[in-house]
């Protein structure tokens, strides 16, 4: 049995609304006070073909504000408040959709359908082998060479209170074949900003014909909002690891992080080991271990910059989280993408990864950021 569209949404009905208002939240400086809409949304651009991007804008009451686009399901800007009266923005963004068309920011998209590689870019499903597009050497990355993170998706505002605060639901439909990925499959995500300065990410997602799916999002952190990321402290959750081979490909074993440089049980300077990294690698990139995945989001990581004070915490429900200290950046970005394991569909071994017609994905993941 197919399950329905109706499955991914509750029944409140679309919203097209520019510049909504639910709530008041306000912002002092100087004595003034200025209404500022918790959720609003702007064209933000147009591609190519002549196509909108909208772009959404939430916030609450702490002055904490969060952007994301309608290409890729893009977070441009998480920003928090800093100790002038302005505010930080602590992902790698842009405000120009330009930079992100040209590729000259990484863009902090949803990545599927699967994140992370696929060994020889194929996999067999009920004796069935698929090929997907090689955009990784001989292997699959991301989702190939468009993927969920270049799509234009459609958007709809969230009225505040539901669930906890203003939010914005995002929906992509990926076509059967679509990168060689089998079945329709909708898949829709969730951002959603708390009055405790959580961003919530739900993603849910169905399909018409058995499929792989693996959906992540691949923000770049650094909480100080420039220079390098390697003296940010990180803690994880995870006494385990994922090896992997010279093509970052897992072998299929599960060993433990004692005595290595991947050790963050305590919580450990990211840069301060790094050197002991095998030659080939030129930082982390590393799928750590969290065990089963949970119906409720448990908490995985916790990075903080020691000049600012600025913490976050990671809460996830999936099994793993890999972790990639923008060795492309010279190291100025913290990735913590929390995800099922590298190479799942050809590793029988791993947690499932196989999507069903009739079951309803359903991933949570949570960056909260505590006040300082």
């Amino acid at each position: 049995m197919k399950m329905p569209l109706s499955a991914l949404r509750r029944p409140i009905g679309r919203m097209v609304v520019t510049g909504l208002l639910f709530l008041t939240p306000t912002l002092v400086a100087a004595g003034e006070t200025t209404a500022l809409p918790p959720v609003s949304t702007e064209v933000f651009g147009r591609l190519p073909d002549g196509r909108e991007v909208q772009r959404y804008t939430l916030r609450n009451e702490n002055g904490m504000v969060v952007k994301v686009m309608t290409l890729g399901a893009t977070l441009t800007e998480i920003r928090l408040p800093d100790d002038h009266g302005g505010t930080v923005n602590v992902i790698h963004g842009s405000d120009d959709l330009e930079d992100f068309l040209a590729g000259r920011v990484p863009a902090a998209s949803v990545i599927g359908r699967f994140a992370n590689r696929i060994a020889g870019a194929r996999f067999r499903l009920d004796d069935v082998e698929y090929r997907l597009a090689a955009n990784n050497g001989r292997n699959h990355i991301h989702g190939g060479r468009t993927g969920f993170a270049r799509g234009l998706w459609s958007g709809e505002l969230r009225p505040a209170g539901e669930g906890g605060g203003p939010a914005v639901r995002l929906t992509y439909r990926s076509a059967d074949g679509e990168e060689g990925y089998p079945g329709e499959l909708t898949v829709s995500v969730t951002y959603r900003l708390t009055a405790d300065n959580e961003l919530w990410l739900t993603y849910r997602a169905v399909t018409d014909k058995p499929t792989v799916l693996n959906l992540t999002n691949h923000a770049y952190f650094n909480l100080a909002g420039e220079g390098s990321a390697l003296d940010h402290v990180l803690w994880l959750a995870a006494d385990r690891y994922t090896p992997a081979d010279a093509e970052l490909i897992p072998t299929g074993k599960i060993a433990p992080v004692q005595g290595t440089p991947l050790d963050f049980t305590t919580p450990t300077r990211i840069g301060a080991r790094i050197d002991q990294l095998k030659p080939r690698m030129n930082g982390y990139d590393h799928n750590y271990v969290l065990g089963t995945g949970t119906a409720e989001p448990r908490l995985c990581a916790r990075l903080s910059e020691p000049r600012s004070g600025r913490v976050m915490e990671v809460r996830t429900t999936e099994p793993g989280v890999q972790l990639y200290t923008g060795n492309h950046l010279e190291h100025r970005a913290v990735c913590l993408e929390t995800q099922h394991f590298p190479d799942s569909p050809n590793q029988p071994q791993f947690p499932s990864c196989v999507l069903r017609p009739g079951a309803l994905f359903n991933s949570v993941t949570v960056f909260r950021f505590p006040a300082r």
